[in-house]
């Protein structure tokens, strides 16, 4: 798989992905990265890509050629490509779309800037708009290092193993369960024993039942789309008894 961050700032996302785990997985070439400078494209020697809103406005907006000459380069002869623009408003980026992007063969990454990028050189390069929040960043080159980051990390040999990501928070559609390491004791708080029992089928409960328990505590609105039994209800809340019990 091949990332193409279209921005005007290479150096901020370069340095998130060439770091730590993806940096590695770059150096062994798991996947493909590159970004492309889009003031490279500017239309005078002054470096211009951007100007004054039609109609009136506050602030500037990227001009369509450059970004568009950026995109070309980007898009070339080779991989089927599929284009993301950071814009707010867009469709809200979470692990079910880093799954299905996963699949892609490229994936090009517009990183906006400035009151943000000509509408009508989005709509020539059929660009997607994506957004990972409902709040205003100065540019999109953070919004690509997280889509990047997600994406690639579902990636075969990103990890080292793929229940790595498979078993973490949000791939079953809850948030994690709460997880522990030595020692045993600390500060007058333990490890629940059943961590500790070596009961594979224990351990599995608690950790299921510990995630649920998670999940509506702090993000309640996922279990609109949980497909719970009525028997894992029921062994959940006996499971939330005996905890509180304890």
């Amino acid at each position: 798989m091949k990332f193409s961050v279209l921005t005007l700032f290479p150096e901020l996302v370069e340095t998130y992905v060439q770091s730590s785990i993806l940096g590695r997985a770059l150096e062994r070439e798991v996947f493909q990265f590159e970004t492309i400078q889009i003031r490279d494209f500017a239309i005078n020697d002054y470096g211009q890509v951007d100007d004054s809103l039609y109609g009136g406005g506050v602030g500037m907006l990227m001009m369509c050629e450059p970004v568009y000459q950026a995109w070309q380069r980007a898009a070339g002869e080779g991989k089927k490509s599929r284009t993301l623009v950071m814009q707010a408003g867009g469709r809200t980026f979470d692990q079910a779309m880093a799954e299905e992007l996963a699949e892609e063969d490229h994936l090009i990454l517009l990183s906006g800037h400035y009151e943000g990028i000509d509408a009508r050189v989005l709509d020539e390069i059929e660009a997607e708009p994506v957004s990972v929040g409902d709040f205003v960043l100065t540019g999109g080159e953070l919004p690509a290092c997280l889509i990047i980051d997600a994406t690639a990390r579902l990636l075969e040999g990103v990890l080292l193993k793929e229940e790595a990501w498979q078993e973490e928070s949000f791939s079953s559609g809850l948030l994690s369960e709460r997880q522990y390491t030595r020692p045993e004791h600390w500060r007058d708080r333990q490890v629940p024993p059943v961590l500790l029992s070596g009961h594979d089928a224990r351990i599995k409960r608690h950790r299921k039942h510990d995630s649920l328990w998670q999940t509506i505590q702090m993000r309640p609105d996922l279990l609109d789309e949980a497909d719970l039994s009525y028997e894992e209800v029921y062994d959940f809340l006996q499971w939330l008894e005996d905890e509180k019990n304890k």
